[in-house]
């Protein structure tokens, strides 16, 4: 099974959308399964883990709505309020709904030390209860913290978003390739291979801008945790899904057809429990 591991669907608010800027012009709309579905079967992909993007329960309830309606949507990671002293009531009735996998919260809107902080940590813990997992969003600089809050709780499965933003338009990677590859070093932690096109220059990016980065996270967290994901539909403001999705097809095919059924589809099904 072929599987898109993070993509967003929206009623688009352009109060609560703000972070949709005005260069964003190509994704200030409403983005639904109906829009989704045909662009996975053109690419191949049967399923799909709808990730939130709003901080909002209302947000969790919305994406859990469409995994119920439609079936190619596989699982939710949806958000909650993880330092609420509620917290485990929240979980335990969220745990009814098979479709949810897991929760994230938007660090990197937050300050450098977020992950860090003692009340977060412990509701970050809780999760563990429910087989939850976590979805790690970050800016490089905040990576000291992510490698903070995985060496706190490993009874937890992480997985790096969009491979903690590196800052691919500048070409920088030795401090980020550093921290990935300690974070790397903690079996409970995996990484997105998604939003590259979007860290690179949207107009004029090559493929091969993406490689050095791809080389980092392939060795140190080998084949066998890395998930492919479109970051669909913020990766079109960069490039059409067909596109972005052969950067990495491209890059796999010399590691094989084994390697690339784990990349694309079955590290999503063991990690979410699709």
């Amino acid at each position: 099974m072929m599987i898109d591991s993070h993509q967003h669907f929206w009623l688009y608010n352009p109060e609560r959308d703000s972070w949709i800027t005005e260069d964003m012009q190509r994704i200030r709309r409403d983005f639904l399964p109906a829009d989704l579905e045909p662009v996975l079967r053109q690419n191949g992909i049967d399923g799909c883990v709808a990730v939130q993007a709003d901080q909002s329960e209302a947000e969790t309830l919305f994406l859990l709505q469409l995994a119920e309606a439609y079936g190619f949507i596989k699982g939710v990671v949806g958000w909650v309020d993880l330092r609420a002293s509620n917290l485990y009531d929240r979980l335990e009735f969220f745990s009814q709904y098979e479709e949810l996998k897991g929760f994230r919260h938007v660090v990197q809107a937050e300050p450098e030390d977020f992950m860090t902080r003692p009340e977060f940590i412990r509701g970050v813990r809780q999760l563990a209860a429910f087989d939850f997992t976590y979805d790690i969003l970050i800016y490089p600089n905040q990576l000291k913290a992510a490698f903070h809050l995985v060496r706190e709780v490993p009874e937890v499965s992480f997985i790096v978003d969009h491979l903690a933003k590196p800052y691919i338009r500048d070409q920088k990677i030795r401090t980020w390739s550093n921290y990935m590859t300690e974070i790397a070093k903690h079996p409970n932690v995996y990484c997105k291979v998604s939003g590259m096109v979007t860290e690179a220059d949207w107009q004029h990016w090559k493929p091969e801008d993406f490689q050095p980065y791809l080389d980092v996270v392939f060795e140190q967290f080998g084949p066998d945790r890395l998930l492919f994901g479109s970051d669909w539909p913020v990766c079109l403001v960069a490039a059409e899904y067909d596109r972005m999705k052969s950067i990495l097809e491209n890059y796999v095919a010399p590691w094989g057809e084994e390697v690339r059924q784990k990349v694309f589809g079955a590290n999503a099904v063991n990690f979410y429990n699709l």
